[in-house]
């Protein structure tokens, strides 16, 4: 018997039954015929599907050629209206809108600015959206996996059945989408791919999904469109006034999960960190607040460092709008936000990146570029166009869509570096033979070109620990283009000193003063991070040395010069009260502890510490300039003194910063000074208000018109034990 040349052949059915079928939308659907117009439909479950006009009537029905749901059927004439599927078994009747009768969501520009590498908004297009498509309400999926031979939706809309909604390939790109009619906003989804050797893969999370499952789930959900209405139109205007090296930035580094923790020990809310966090740290003087990485992540214990939803908000603490609300919060209190980004690797979670489409997609499939042997991760492959651009989006997206001030680029020097952490033979030179990696300085002066391009004000640092040249240098003057870097070696070098006894420090004065050597070679920032108090390191407290009176005092000392260095600051949380206990990320931090009266001194201390920085010019003004800063001693080992100025270009007065990291009180110590009159004591890291002694200068010094250090007057002054002290000028009301 002949067959109908508009009938689906046995083996196209079997196919899509059995999940095999290469392009659903070619079989599925309105298809035209020489005979009329035939449709096709896959509706598990049915026993009988009718075809329902745009009036309600039953234009057709459709034959069950399959019993696992396959239905088809021809109609004369062509379908003039929209039409729905009704389909009916013992149980009952339900009504389906075809997703296999719509056109694309996406269009040819989308395949081409991704496969050129410049699509800057691909966080719009692909992902799960939900949209009104041809006058349907619905939610648009689409994922890029371009070695795939079947992809679809499964989700709890549709009984996480592979067969329900395979996805439309476009073949330039390597992208797949479909647009799934009354798709709900919050459901849960995941990708099924079939890989191109026939390899069912487990099921994987949407790489651009932008809300996921509260961990231990692992599916991404279709976000909520939007409600929030952004109330920081004051902050993002004043965001990109003036010079970024030249304002005051004094940084809380924050981990939310640890921060201070509910009273039963979950997590707190986004909005609840907004009532609590945020008037903490503005009332504590800080700038910033950076947030360890708010990237969705699968385990706690990686601090967010290992993140799968690179687009999502982690739901630990509430969906996207919470964090909107989180940032609007912040802006509104005089806080900028700045979020830890990680670029340099990925988990290799099954549900995440790795292997995507059956191959090595993000990462590189040689071990030698693709493999991260520190952290057993993936790395990126950063010269493939596709993947740097979905970064470059991400870099975008949060900047966009959440009005995040600053990335911070975790591990860049793991990225710079071809042999970072690997032996001779277990890594692969560059086409010099070499070992940068010239794709991830493209891959990274692209992003800051991208950051500083279209976000007026915003911030990018790197946090880069080796002596890679021109990191925070323009991208045109052949850097890296970010705008700051944490001095890592300035930080390790300090708290090596500051660990030795006080009667040792003179045979280890270099390590205060060798980072005026290279301070100006870069913008940086001083950071003392949560990588020093974790690992058995203990706490900045717990590395000073002596008595309980002396650590604390050392401490106050330590934190005095800090502040008084030039470059940005970077405190971890907890250490502004001088937190005891080595950092867990599973527990709150010791808030008790601010009613002893010695960590009650220290907070009090930063706090002022802190104002002083944001309204003395001569303390931030020229951070990153040699102008800023000139010793007044610096080779006095015997005694462990320093002492410099800090000047502004503004004509503000200079600020003289010395210290004292013995616990033998200095009196009489002369220092040179650029003017004689009047010094004001605006700082004593030993005075009774933070737990010292109460030693000092009452306030006030008197600079001769003598000759010391270099200068034409010089004052003596008392620099208390263990202290530092902050001196500013004050001219006469009489002078000129």
């Amino acid at each position: 018997m002949a067959v109908d040349p508009w009938r689906a052949t046995d083996a196209e059915i079997a196919a899509l039954v059995e999940a095999r079928h290469h392009d659903p939308f070619a079989l599925l659907g309105p298809h035209a015929s020489v005979s009329g117009t035939v449709i096709r439909a896959f509706v598990p479950h049915a026993e009988a599907v009718s075809l329902i006009g745009a009036s309600g009537n039953v234009i057709g029905k459709l034959t069950r050629r399959h019993d696992a749901g396959f239905f088809e059927g021809l109609l004369a004439t062509p379908v003039a209206d929209p039409y729905r599927l009704e389909a009916s078994n013992t149980a009952g009747r339900w009504l389906i809108d075809d997703p296999y009768r719509l056109p694309p969501v996406l269009g040819e520009v989308d395949d081409y600015l991704l496969v050129e590498g410049t699509h800057r908004t691909l966080y719009q297009r692909l992902g799960a959206h939900p949209i009104r498509h041809h006058e349907l309400d619905g939610v648009h999926f689409a994922v890029w996996a371009p070695h795939a031979a079947r992809v679809s939706v499964v989700g709890d809309f549709n009984d996480w059945d592979g067969r329900r909604h395979p996805m439309r390939r476009r073949v330039t790109s390597g992208l797949w989408e479909i647009f799934i009619p009354g798709a709900p906003p919050g459901c849960a989804y995941k990708f099924e791919v079939l890989a191109a050797d026939g390899r069912l893969l487990p099921l994987k999370a949407d790489p651009m999904g932008q809300q996921a499952e509260v961990r231990p789930s692992t599916a991404s959900r279709v976000p909520l469109p939007s409600r929030h209405r952004w109330g920081d139109g004051a902050w993002m205007a004043g965001r990109g006034a003036g010079d970024r090296r030249r304002a005051p930035m004094s940084t809380y580094e924050v981990h939310l999960g640890s921060w201070r923790r509910n009273g039963d020990g979950g997590f707190p809310s986004y909005d609840e960190l907004a009532a609590q966090l945020v008037p903490y740290a503005a009332g504590m003087g800080f700038t910033h607040i950076e947030l360890m990485p708010v990237s969705e992540h699968p385990l706690d214990a990686s601090w967010g460092y290992q993140p799968i939803g690179l687009f999502a908000p982690t739901s630990r603490f509430g969906d996207a709008d919470g964090f909107r609300r989180f940032v609007d919060a912040a802006h509104q209190a005089g806080l900028g936000i700045i979020i830890d980004w990680v670029p340099a690797h990925f988990p290799v979670d099954v549900h995440g990146l790795a292997q995507f489409d059956g191959t090595a997609l993000y990462e590189h499939a040689d071990p030698r570029r693709g493999f991260h042997p520190d952290w057993n991760t993936a790395i990126y492959d950063f010269g493939r166009r596709e993947v740097a651009n979905i970064l470059a989006a991400n870099a975008l997206y949060w900047l966009d869509e959440f009005h995040v001030d600053a990335l911070r680029v975790d591990a860049v020097a793991s990225m710079l570096y071809l042999d970072y952490s690997r032996k001779a033979g277990e890594w692969l030179p560059n086409a010099e033979g070499g070992n940068q990696n010239r794709e991830a300085v493209r891959f990274l002066q692209t992003v800051n070109t991208l950051v500083y391009g279209q976000f007026p004000g915003a911030v990018t640092i790197a946090e880069e620990s080796t002596a890679w040249p021109g990191v925070s240098q323009p991208v045109h003057a052949g850097g890296l283009g970010f705008g700051f870097k944490w001095n890592m070696g300035w930080m390790n070098d300090t708290l090596q000193y500051m660990g030795k006894d006080p009667a040792h420090r003179r045979w280890h004065h270099d390590k205060m003063t060798f980072g005026l050597l290279y301070a100006f070679s870069e913008n940086f920032v001083l950071p003392l991070s949560h990588d020093e108090v974790v690992h058995g390191k203990g706490t900045i407290l717990g590395r000073m040395p002596g008595d309980e009176w002396q650590r604390f005092a050392n401490l106050r000392a330590y934190y005095g010069f800090m502040w008084g260095h030039p470059g940005k600051k970077l405190l971890f949380m907890g250490q502004e009260f001088a937190q005891g206990r080595e950092w867990n990320h599973d527990t709150s931090l010791d808030w008790h502890l601010r009613e002893v009266p010695l960590h009650a001194g220290v907070q009090r201390l930063v706090r002022d510490l802190n104002h002083l920085h944001r309204n003395t010019p001569a303390l931030h003004r020229l951070d990153c300039e040699p102008a800023g800063f000139r010793w007044i001693v610096a080779d006095d080992s015997e005694q462990s003194v320093l002492a410099w100025l800090r000047f502004s270009d503004d004509g503000a007065p200079p600020v003289a910063v010395v210290c004292n990291f013995t616990p033998v009180p200095r009196e009489g110590y002369r220092i040179g000074l650029p003017n004689a009159g009047r010094w004001r004591e605006i700082l004593n890291t030993d005075a009774d208000i933070y737990g010292g002694s109460g030693i000092g200068n009452r306030g006030m010094a008197f600079a001769e018109p003598q000759p010391q250090h270099g200068f034409e007057a010089s004052a003596q002054i008392t620099v208390p034990p263990l202290a530092t002290i902050y001196l500013t000028y004050e001219p006469d009301d009489n002078s000129t």
